[in-house]
């Protein structure tokens, strides 16, 4: 090959990893400008409801009547329900997905361990509204036929649902991450004379631990922003209520019910979707903001 073709070669592949290297800098920030973007909206939209409402009346009231007269904007019995299901969802789905993922990890074989772990993250493709018309005609009837005081609408089958759907994000990520701890570490423990479960319960989960309580945190953030299935499950009645069967209604529910066209443009009622987006906003970013901590804090590095 001559001189000057192979010259003519670099220089060519020299363009095309420098367009390469610019459309991947353009994605990069697309992604940026589009958070830029959510935040400016829900500040710019979130100011003009402040100026109506007192940013300490709405953050300390227990009463949330947007909608009714006389109105009132206090968001707690929203952020109650939304912590309130976002909790029950992990009391569900963190023990099944731990239980699952050490199950993939070291007791299944080859084999079913291939077929299992496809069949769990398909959980995952499922929309959300599908989850919760199955809370509506099979967890409500079956919580109801139990426990007659049941409501139609309820936390309980909200908390069951979503935990259902975040199962596979905490089976998926402990599998992982388990599965990432070096052999090294379990023949080791072999090798002392400590049975499988020692090795899984003083090895493996303290080894993992960052990346346990991470998929912990980021399920608990997932629940957190479900819109469609808490919606139809748990109901929209705001209160703060100890009972899991009653009626509540979360952040994410009360901006789809205001969502839907019926309120006025401009009004104090359409700007306050745009104030409890904001305090949902800085809830999944500190949830966020924790598990890139805990990651940093519990990390440990295996040559």
């Amino acid at each position: 090959m001559s001189s000057s073709a192979a010259n003519s070669r670099s220089a060519r592949a020299k363009q095309i990893e420098k367009l390469v290297t610019t459309a991947l800098l353009f994605c990069a920030l697309v992604s940026i400008i589009t958070t830029f973007g959510i935040i400016y909206v829900l500040i710019s939209e979130g100011l003009v409801f402040f100026r109506h409402e007192s940013l300490f009346g709405f953050l300390t009231g227990t009463v949330w009547t947007p909608l009714f007269e006389p109105r009132s904007f206090g968001v707690l019995p929203l952020v109650y329900g939304t912590v309130m299901v976002a909790a029950g969802a992990c009391f569900v789905a963190v023990p099944l997905g731990l239980g699952i993922a050490v199950f993939l990890s070291e007791y299944a074989p080859p084999g079913l361990r291939r077929l299992l772990k496809p069949v769990i993250e398909l959980l995952a493709g499922i929309p959300s509204v599908v989850f919760g018309y199955f809370a509506l005609t099979t967890i409500t009837p079956t919580l109801r036929a139990i426990l007659p005081g049941v409501e139609v609408f309820n936390a309980a089958s909200a908390s069951i649902v979503i935990g259902i759907m975040v199962l596979p994000l905490i089976a998926s990520l402990c599998d992982d991450v388990l599965r990432s701890v070096p052999d090294s570490l379990r023949n080791g423990g072999y090798a002392l004379g400590a049975t499988k479960l020692e090795v899984i319960r003083d090895i493996l989960f303290p080894a993992a631990l960052s990346g346990i309580l991470a998929s912990f945190i980021l399920a608990f953030s997932r629940a957190i922003g479900e819109t469609m299935a808490v919606t139809l499950a748990a109901g929209s009645t705001p209160q703060i209520t100890l009972n899991p069967f009653d009626s509540i209604q979360t952040m994410t529910a009360y901006i789809a019910q205001t969502s839907m066209g019926d309120t006025p443009h401009g009004t104090i009622e359409y700007q306050s979707i745009f104030a409890v987006g904001i305090v949902l906003f800085f809830m999944t970013l500190a949830m966020n903001l924790l598990s890139f901590f805990i990651v940093k804090k519990f990390r440990r590095k295996y040559e």
